[in-house]
């Protein structure tokens, strides 16, 4: 790919983050407030569409902020991977600034201003992630976004919020600074580089034993991921507003983690130093053990968006795991499902939240019949749960489809087995959701007859998303290009 020099990836980053300061100023004028919003949020998503046919052509953006380690400046570089990324993060921002509107609003949530402020500055940091031209510029926006993001999580403000609070901020800052941060500095003194490289730059430089160490630190590390064991503060955050949860499941927060796990795999080791040294099956065992037991405990979670946390918690662990399979088709399955996996899951999480607005109720067990009074939410919440299952015709078919191939191209039989048996789990946990909404009870337990649908704030983002999961699966070209270029260009 050829790189030309511009300040488009800076001002794709800088858009939203500059919007911070009107956004504050217009704290006791909301309609000017959330304008701000919308206006960022459109102008970043355009900014980064783009540069798409650049990066489709072959031709790349890199613009360097500042040298402050030798031969390793803080530089923004936009490539098919971070198109790709940034594509998807920037389009659901808006739907969530939508849909934030409407949740917020109706609930009259206090602090909206420092809420959307910080969405702003979150939005920010993971477009730089999108865009990192290297391991410390990545490392750098990551921290960034575990900052922006704590004021989200405690927003209620109360003790099981600041308490989720402080276990996210240990979880999450104390593995990147206690093992990304360390791995990194070690894979520079091997390499005296950090820059993502095709093929990576890690090949000959140190033993197999030093680079399976380095290769656990930064599956650990990078605990936005939520592998297992370093899962716990996903759960925990979801005491957020649920346009939080979308934003931490669907636009941003998990999703940079397996993308830095994806950059590190791509660009960092290489496919082919971890085929050769055989360290794939560290990674899909840690996969696929955080896929089947996350599908087992989504099973028993009564909470709506605890059970909608441990199947994110899953889905991750399948991004990762198709990275992990090292064959041309597990790895474009695991990336796809980054962008199939984010349309399905924000849906979910939107009409969760849209249940709260209509009825109040958080908790699968009273929500018989509220399908009958709510049938757009749930039908969006149908399309949403099978995108994630991965039936046809739902975009989740094509990246799941590619995952059951990658298993067969690379004969690993067992993680063909893993797959479908928690596609299975997949749709016990999601179905009877479904099921007791349209067809049990006679109202969701004695729920008054007033329950209506949510306000169209909260319909229009949840429906247009439900939709476009539809329509990935017919229309995915893009995304498959990107993903062709990044792994195999």
């Amino acid at each position: 790919m050829i790189y030309h020099s511009s300040m488009l990836p800076l001002a794709a980053v800088c858009i939203s983050l500059l919007a911070t300061v009107p956004i504050l100023l217009s704290d006791c004028k909301p309609n000017l407030r959330e304008s701000w919003t919308l206006l960022a949020g459109i102008g970043k998503f355009l900014l980064v569409a783009s540069m798409l046919p650049a990066v489709l052509s072959g031709h790349g953006f890199v613009f360097t902020l500042a040298e402050v380690v030798p031969e390793v400046p803080i530089q923004l570089r936009v490539d098919a991977m971070g198109m790709f990324f940034a594509l998807v993060a920037s389009f659901l921002w808006i739907c969530t600034s939508l849909y934030s509107i409407g949740y917020m609003r109706t609930l009259e949530e206090h602090n909206q201003t420092r809420y959307f402020a910080s969405f702003t500055m979150a939005i920010a940091a993971t477009i730089g992630v999108a865009f990192s031209a290297n391991l410390l510029t990545l490392y750098l926006f990551y921290e960034m976004l575990s900052l922006a993001t704590y004021p989200l999580v405690t927003h209620e403000c109360n003790a099981d919020a600041r308490t989720s609070g402080r276990k996210y901020l240990t979880y999450i800052l104390g593995t990147s600074i206690g093992l990304v941060l360390p791995a990194m500095i070690i894979t520079y003194a091997l390499t005296g580089t950090l820059d993502f490289t095709a093929g990576g730059i890690l090949a000959g430089k140190a033993s197999a034993a030093t680079l399976t160490l380095l290769l656990v630190m930064f599956l650990v590390g990078f605990a936005k991921a939520a592998i297992m064991p370093m899962h716990g503060w996903l759960p925990a955050a979801m005491v957020a507003p649920t346009p939080v949860s979308s934003f931490l499941h669907g636009v941003a927060v998990v999703k940079v983690g397996v993308f830095s796990i994806v950059r590190i795999i791509l660009g960092i080791f290489g496919p082919g130093l971890l085929q050769n040294l055989d360290l794939g099956v560290i990674i899909t065992t840690l996969a696929s053990i955080t896929v089947l037991v996350a599908s087992l405990v989504a099973l028993t979670q009564d909470n709506l968006k605890r059970r909608l946390a441990y199947s994110t918690i899953g889905q991750l662990s399948y991004m990762v795991l198709g990275i992990g399979m090292l064959s041309a088709a597990g790895m474009t399955g695991g990336i796809l499902h980054i962008a199939m996996h984010a349309f399905g899951k924000i849906t979910l999480f939107f009409c969760a939240g849209a249940i709260y607005v209509a009825s109040g109720k958080k908790y699968i067990s009273e929500m018989d019949g509220l399908g009958r009074r709510m049938p757009i939410t749930y039908g969006a919440f149908l399309l949403g749960a099978l995108s994630i299952i991965g039936v046809p015709p739902l975009g989740g078919f094509i990246s799941k489809w590619n995952l059951l191939s990658g298993t067969i191209e690379s004969g690993q039989w067992i993680l063909l087995l893993v797959l479908l048996t928690s596609s299975l789990l997949n749709a016990a946990y999601f179905l009877p959701i479904v099921y007791r909404g349209v067809f049990a009870g006679t109202g969701g337990n004695g729920s008054p007859v007033e329950i209506r649908e949510a306000p169209l704030f909260c319909l229009i983002p949840l429906t247009a998303t439900a939709l476009l999961s539809v329509g990935l699966f017919f229309f995915p070209d893009v995304f498959l290009e990107l993903v062709h270029i990044a792994v195999f260009r």
